[in-house]
């Protein structure tokens, strides 16, 4: 398993791919706001949706259910 990317790391690929946070979002059908508040370090991904998209970002580790 790889390490981890910080959330500038996955910002940057992000960028990479030429693909907006929100197109990122609507892609995956993840809340905005939240995935926002990821990349800034305003929220923790423990359960749920957070865990999801930090793992579909590449911040996490572990598995995202669809």
């Amino acid at each position: 398993m790889h390490a981890p990317l910080t959330p500038d790391q996955a910002r940057e690929k992000l960028d990479r791919v030429g693909m907006s946070i929100a197109e990122f979002c609507r892609k995956h059908d993840l809340n905005k706001s939240l995935v926002s508040d990821l990349l800034n370090g305003r929220k923790k991904a423990r359960r749920g949706e957070a865990h999801r998209a930090a793992v579909l970002l590449g911040i996490k580790n572990g598995e995202a259910e669809s």
